[in-house]
């Protein structure tokens, strides 16, 4: 398998050992991005880019912007699948304009990385992890030259928290991998935002055990499933 999203593991987790045998062979072959999709699939596309766009300028008339657009284009949209799915994101929006943005940067400036390709993927415990954040950013606290990272994840009824921690725990490890040579990876502006609840998880929730850690756990299992099936 080329590689192995966080979402996957979520999914692998809430199954029975039948089925994770099956989840895992399955993850050989192309799927369809569905609806649930989490990674910046083309069903959320609406709230993701307005809500990203929004946190890169600090401008929440981009929110209203969007929701005002996708509402027109409701009125001319006959097909009720792509009007459930504009709906879904309208609703993300409307949800999502009470929520303090500020609150999960640093008051400092932001200097946002360009992110590549080659530097998606982690080799974690012998299997290809993506990582694919929406903003790697720099900035100086108090003379540390620090580096932090936001995740925004949309997926229909959303996430519990400690799901929400698997994507925090590979956006650290990802920061660490790439970047923590040259900057001091911040654990409390290491932040996976889960768009449909408004609610978010940082690293430094993990560090002070507030939040479960599940990822070496579920990638254990995985692999040891993996290897039953070969």
């Amino acid at each position: 398998m080329k590689k192995i999203t966080v979402k996957n593991l979520i999914e692998f987790r809430g199954k029975s050992q039948r089925s994770k045998i099956t989840f895992v062979n399955n993850l050989k072959r192309e799927k369809k991005k569905s609806e649930d999709s989490s990674g910046g699939g083309d069903y959320w596309i609406i709230c993701l880019s307005a809500i990203r766009n929004t946190f890169r300028s600090g401008n929440k008339d981009l929110l209203d912007n969007k929701i005002e657009e996708f509402n027109t284009k409701i009125q001319f949209t006959k097909d009720k699948r792509i009007i459930n799915q504009y709906q879904r994101n309208i609703d993300i929006l409307i949800n999502f304009k009470e929520y303090d943005l500020e609150s999960i940067q640093p008051t400092s400036e932001l200097n946002f990385l360009k992110q590549t390709k080659a530097k998606s993927i982690l080799d974690i415990n012998g299997l290809p992890i993506e990582a694919k954040p929406c903003f790697i950013y720099t900035f100086s606290e108090k003379g540390s030259e620090e580096i932090g990272g936001v995740w925004f994840i949309a997926k229909i009824k959303g996430f519990k928290k400690s799901e929400l921690g698997m994507f925090t725990d590979i956006l650290y490890r990802y920061l660490v991998e790439h970047y923590s040579d040259d900057y001091y990876v911040n654990p409390n502006y290491c932040i996976a935002v889960d768009l449909f609840n408004a609610q978010e998880v940082s690293y430094q929730s993990i560090e002070d055990k507030d939040i479960s850690i599940l990822i070496d756990s579920t990638l254990e299992d995985f692999k040891n499933v993996n290897n039953l099936k070969n």
